[in-house]
């Protein structure tokens, strides 16, 4: 643990050139004296590591100092090369970079991790795109991605439903979800989300922008991911469901909806029914996903849902009656 740690100042340091003890012990979540002391063993250990005294001090490497990798255990190794993610790079241009970093990463391995790639390549694979998808990145998807990186404002041309408009953009970020990406920038101070196979053009303005430091991608992501289930399921129904209904509605339905539905649900009765509340899109959506149920489900509530489901019960009752 303690070998783990040290390693891990080291890297830090070569990283961010110096830190002091209080920043050291947040980032390794252990106390300033355990800093001090480690500190000891890394300098007894030969690391020319020291400590500058007074305002903008802290621990500094002696300048060009660079430890090799030779403390990574099999399992770090080779969760790395689980990391590059060499499809969705490659869609945003940086294919090349990433297989020159794990060059590099490769090079300064021991001799006994240095199958650290094939095995974690053998084993795993991610295919992001979603099933039935169109193949290959939307076209200016490699434009957006130099303009995330540097910074720099951009001129976007938008296919909306009904018109094409233009809007001067922060770009903040790329996502990529179920096979689609999304843009995720600031119009006006405000952020926006843009999915990239509707962008009709790039155009750079030269001019770079100031990112909010505190601004954190993933965290906006989920929030707006949430927030649009959230306002996707305006409506709500009562069904009835059977123990397995219970179990296999979060196959049929949006998970936040099949959550929404467990927690409501009612005492089951003495067939182990239980009545409880269904958050759905609309009364089309919510016979097609609740038809999936079969016999495990039945529709109390509106009346016009239940006369739909009847109307489709019957029909596969006539489909399927003896001949």
């Amino acid at each position: 643990m303690r070998a783990a740690r040290l390693i891990s100042m080291v890297l830090l340091l070569q990283s961010r050139e110096a830190m002091t003890a209080g920043e050291l012990a947040r980032e390794l979540e252990v106390s300033e004296r355990t800093v001090y002391r480690d500190m000891e063993a890394l300098s007894a250990a030969g690391v020319p590591v020291y400590a500058e005294q007074g305002r903008a001090g802290g621990y500094r490497l002696v300048g060009g100092y660079r430890t090799r990798l030779t403390g990574l255990t099999r399992e770090e190794a080779e969760a790395l090369f689980l990391s590059g993610l060499p499809g969705p790079a490659g869609d945003m241009g940086r294919g090349d970079a990433v297989a020159a970093a794990e060059l590099k990463v490769l090079a300064a391995l021991p001799a006994s991790l240095r199958d650290a790639p094939s095995r974690a390549g053998q084993r795993f694979h991610l295919d992001a795109p979603g099933w039935f998808g169109e193949s290959g990145p939307p076209p200016l998807l490699r434009d957006l991605a130099r303009a995330v990186w540097e910074d720099e404002a951009v001129e976007l041309g938008y296919r909306r439903k009904d018109a094409e408009v233009t809007r001067t953009v922060e770009p903040y970020g790329l996502v990529l979800k179920n096979g689609t990406w999304y843009l995720v920038a600031r119009v006006g101070g405000r952020p926006r989300t843009y999915r990239v196979d509707r962008v009709t053009g790039v155009r750079p303005t030269g001019s770079r922008f100031d990112r909010d430091e505190d601004f954190d991608l993933a965290a906006h992501w989920r929030e707006q991911a949430a927030s649009f289930v959230r306002s996707m399921l305006r409506e709500e129904v009562t069904v009835r469901l059977s123990p397995a209904g219970m179990r296999i509605l979060r196959y049929a339905v949006e998970p936040y909806a099949a959550r929404r539905a467990e927690e409501e649900a009612g005492e089951p009765d003495a067939k182990g029914w239980a009545v409880t509340t269904l958050p759905v899109e609309s009364m089309v959506v919510a016979a097609s996903e609740l038809m999936r149920l079969g016999p495990e489900v039945e529709v109390l509530a509106p009346p016009e849902l239940r006369k739909r489901m009847a109307d489709a019960a019957a029909r596969f009752a006539e489909l399927y009656a003896p001949r």
